[in-house]
């Protein structure tokens, strides 16, 4: 029955392979779940789809494939009998439910259209208006048996469950690889990289090996401690500024911000264009308080990851002459400076905020990318996830 819905999520560009589509039958056969329509998505979810970049991808295909599945409610329909017997298991009264109105999906979404335009408050209770908690086929957790349900999420106690259709928005929309990059969508690429390791004090209950101890020890408590897991990966991150990246402060911003949130051993420095014999922090006073560039590459560890931040975007004479700087006599030209950092951070890469497409018509750009052994890749949810592998390896 369900061969149609896996090719229709490999349609969907879901990579799901054979082996997790007979995990999810096993799951199905063996009784993981209910009977109930949302603990099957949720199921196949878990079970076919591997990175929450496709969730969005994913729901849309699950809706398009079980498409009119509300079929199986229409009253003119032969209607198990187990699901009549739960039907009249309702604490209504006879009466009650010889009010219910009976609609027909069409009818339905009209008299839906209808209500929306008259109605103009909150309503609770009833047969009539839109809201939760009575017999009306409109709302949230009421107890008409056919209807649409209208707002509502999954912390609220859930209604009967009997909606022809609902009507809640995809969680999952931003994820996405074809949506424009944010804040939340960076986070999820730089995830990749986070290595966990237990290190420092020992603050935490080692349960398993409190367990194995106490059982060791004839029953008698012997607790056992560990340091906390903490992300240890670190990060040395050199923005550039000014210039032409003014085109690119809003992307950088969020990569900045979100880079900070998921690392912490993260350090960061700017630059003007290219890399030269100093470096700063704070941009208001970049000719007061200077970091010499020697000091920066001999201070972090070779395991550290280097990402640079920047349009390659200037003269080429700036990067393989000396003296090149627009800002002022550099002794050495930025190429050996590159050389340096990449010698001395072997996992490095280099993130451009320009649009892909226009890297061909850059000069400095391809110079960089040759710099960089090609490592060199734009600031998207894709370009990201690509470099976090090249980093990650």
């Amino acid at each position: 029955m369900l061969i149609d819905f896996f090719f229709t999520l490999k349609d969907a560009k879901i990579p799901v392979t054979i082996k997790e589509f007979l995990t999810l039958l096993e799951a199905m056969e063996r009784g993981v779940v209910t009977q109930s329509f949302d603990d099957f998505y949720y199921l196949a979810r878990l079970a076919l789809v591997k990175d929450e970049a496709h969730y969005d991808r994913f729901d849309r295909a699950f809706a398009q494939y079980f498409k009119g599945i509300d079929g199986a409610f229409d009253g003119k329909a032969s209607i198990p009998l187990d699901w009549l017997l739960q039907r009249m298991k309702r604490e209504l009264t006879d009466e009650q439910k010889a009010a219910l109105e009976k609609f027909g999906y069409d009818k339905l979404m009209d008299r839906l259209a209808e209500l929306l335009k008259e109605q103009k408050e909150r309503h609770e209770g009833g047969g009539k208006w839109i809201g939760t908690g009575g017999t009306s086929p409109f709302g949230n957790g009421g107890t008409n048996p056919e209807g649409v349900r209208i707002g509502g999420n999954e912390s609220a106690k859930p209604g009967n469950r009997t909606a022809v259709k609902v009507w809640d928005q995809r969680t999952y929309k931003d994820y996405d690889a074809d949506k424009e990059l944010g804040t939340r969508n960076i986070k999820v690429a730089l995830r990749r990289l986070r290595r966990f390791a237990r290190d420092g004090a020992q603050q935490e209950l080692a349960l398993d090996q409190t367990i194995r101890a106490t059982a060791n020890n004839a029953g008698w408590l012997d607790i056992r401690m560990q340091p906390e897991r903490r992300n240890n990966v670190k990060v040395l991150m050199l923005f550039d500024v000014g210039g032409t990246m003014d085109d690119h402060i809003e992307r950088t911003e969020e990569l900045f911000s979100a880079a900070k949130s998921e690392f912490k051993n993260m350090e960061f420095f700017y630059f003007h264009n290219c890399v030269y014999d100093y470096l700063w922090k704070n941009n208001r006073r970049r000719n007061a308080e200077r970091f010499p560039t020697w000091d920066v590459l001999r201070k972090y560890p070779p395991d550290t990851k280097l990402i640079f931040v920047g349009d390659a975007t200037m003269n080429p004479y700036e990067i393989l002459q000396a003296g090149g700087s627009v800002e002022y006599n550099n002794e050495e030209a930025g190429a050996e400076w590159l050389a340096r950092f990449t010698q001395a951070f072997p996992k490095f890469a280099w993130l451009n905020p320009e649009p892909e497409q226009y890297w061909q018509y850059r000069q400095s750009i391809a110079i960089i990318g040759q710099l960089m052994n090609g490592r060199m890749f734009p600031i998207t949810l894709d370009g990201l996830e690509r470099a976090m592998r090249v980093l990650s390896k």
